[in-house]
């Protein structure tokens, strides 16, 4: 079809040059071979246009057909260093004389290079990307080594992600659920047994490389259960969606060691990752921030080293640098440090890893009464030690974090109140878990994990002291981006952060409750495309 307007606009031109020609020439001869140069140089036009449609796989015969794809013979780089280098000077070439072939052969090049493999999916490259258990602050690491291994072929690489999770809870005290893959409120939760057949998750991302050298990725994500709106988990305040995470980065891991991002990123800070199919670790729920900012690392295959500035006032998680003595983010005032090291245990693949961060400002600052996101006095920095090991068919992970400063809001500074005994104390998480690959007859291994891991934001004996968690975990991948999970989930203590110490009722009390205990049992699917 395009070849037929293509004609007949030739046509047409054709048509108005015979009546534009020469009407005043006296002498028929010129006006004869002034028609001819005319018709010559329409002919020459439309054998280019046709030429162009031939390389848009446009059959010049009236029927449309499919371009061949380009062949992929090596990595994106070589790809797109073929493309551009010769772009100017074939460009040059046309401009300077438009009857010549390059141009059709460099519109028939990019044409096959752009079209092919325009728009992709990648399954096992989402699953790492959009998995909130593992890999939890390493994204733009993961994305460039995909980049590396080919995973991402086209331009853009389209993601998505479900989870859908049945659960029943029971505590033993009323209203008071301490499992935190969904928040603790008496909004969704009343009584003392709950059950849910519920959407817990679900994410749409796009990864587009924009050359070799600079890729964008934004992520899209809806989590009703632990939307921090409103109401009910149907309540339109909590059905919401959110840009999670958005940035450039800038790295070529086959070019340069060196790589670096901008936007809506987590803060390499800690460790994060869980052996748990499901349930996040108290050290994520304490300690894993996500903020604007900027950050530089560098990989060389064993060693990762990474710094972010991050921006001030108080960030989207665990991160909350004052400015000016409020929660305006109008300064950039906070960073971050991480460093690890991964060492090969003889030839196989077996190998510990052992890295340290730190965070100039953590959440962990506002006074008594504590109130999520509100402003703080001074910043109040944190360090964290980690350690994962992969040893056959074991992975073992290990991690501490904590501040250096105490939580002002920890303590409550009315000596009249019966709760003023107990002391400010510093923020401390850490994990412990194991988990074993138990290999089936036939496909993916059943994962076998067990963990434990402590919260604890207050004095000995306080009643928002600690809140701990065991997680018994199965889990099995049925498809390389689809896995079946169950776990059983035990918890110790009850501490929200808003008001942990009290300030919300007025008799002083805290509604923060070191005896109360929660078991859950969840099963759930997590997939993704």
């Amino acid at each position: 079809m395009k070849t037929n307007l293509m004609r007949g606009a030739a046509s047409v031109a054709m048509a108005m040059a015979v009546w534009g020609a020469p009407a005043l020439a006296d002498d028929e001869a010129e006006r004869i071979e002034a028609l001819e140069s005319r018709i010559e140089q329409l002919e020459e036009t439309n054998r280019l246009l046709l030429e162009y449609l031939a390389a848009q796989g446009v059959n010049v015969d009236g029927e449309s057909g499919e371009a061949a794809p380009a062949p992929h013979h090596g990595p994106h780089h070589d790809q797109m260093a073929q493309h551009h280098a010769p772009h100017h000077e074939q460009m040059a070439q046309h401009h300077g004389a438009p009857a010549q072939a390059p141009m059709a052969d460099h519109h028939a090049d990019m044409v096959s290079r752009i079209s092919d493999g325009l728009v992709g999916i990648s399954p096992e490259y989402s699953y790492r990307m959009l998995d909130h258990a593992e890999g939890v602050n390493t994204r733009q690491l993961i994305q460039l080594q995909a980049i590396q291994n080919g995973e991402l072929p086209n331009r853009v690489t389209l993601s998505g992600g479900i989870t859908v999770l049945g659960n029943m809870q029971r505590s033993n005290s009323d209203t008071k659920f301490g499992w935190l893959m969904r928040h603790p409120t008496s909004s969704n939760q009343i009584g003392e047994d709950v059950s849910e057949l519920v959407v817990h998750n679900a994410q749409l991302a796009f990864t587009a490389r924009m050359s070799d050298w600079i890729t964008a990725y934004a992520e899209i994500l809806y989590d009703p259960e632990q939307s921090f709106g409103s109401g009910t988990i149907t309540a339109l305040t909590r059905n919401q969606l959110q840009l999670r995470k958005g940035y450039v980065l800038f790295g070529n891991l086959d070019e340069s060691p060196i790589y670096a991002a901008v936007g809506k990123m987590d803060v390499p800070f800690g460790l994060q990752d869980t052996v748990s199919p499901f349930t996040n670790s108290t050290s994520w729920h304490a300690f894993a921030p996500l903020a604007y900012g900027g950050m530089v690392g560098y990989y060389n295959g064993n060693f990762h080293l990474r710094g972010m500035a991050v921006q001030g006032g108080a960030q989207f998680r665990s991160a909350n640098s004052p400015v000016q003595d409020t929660e305006v983010p109008s300064r950039v005032n906070n960073f971050a440090i991480d460093a690890n090291y991964t060492m090969p245990l003889g030839q196989g693949e077996d190998s510990v890893m052992v890295g340290a961060s730190y965070i100039h400002a953590t959440a962990y600052c506002q006074p008594y009464p504590v109130f999520h996101f509100t402003a703080c006095q001074d910043n109040n920095p944190g360090w964290s030690v980690y350690s994962v090991g992969e040893i056959g068919n074991f992975t073992l992970l290990g991690e501490f974090a904590s501040t250096t400063e105490v939580w002002p809001g920890s303590a409550v500074p009315d000596p009249t109140n019966p709760l003023s005994v107990f002391e400010a104390q510093e923020t401390v998480a850490f994990t412990l878990g194991g988990r074993y690959a138990y290999a089936m007859p036939e496909g993916a291994p059943v994962d076998i994990s067990l963990e434990f891991s402590r919260f604890r934001a207050g004095d000995d004996g306080a009643p928002w002291e600690r809140q701990d968690q065991w997680v018994f975990g199965l889990n099995r991948m049925v498809a390389p981006s689809v896995s079946l999970f169950g776990e059983f989930i035990h918890t110790e203590g009850w501490v929200p952060l808003n008001f942990l110490s009290g300030g919300n009722f007025p008799d002083g009390s805290t509604w923060s409750e070191r005896d109360a205990t929660t078991d859950i049992i969840a099963v759930g699917v997590q997939a993704t495309f």
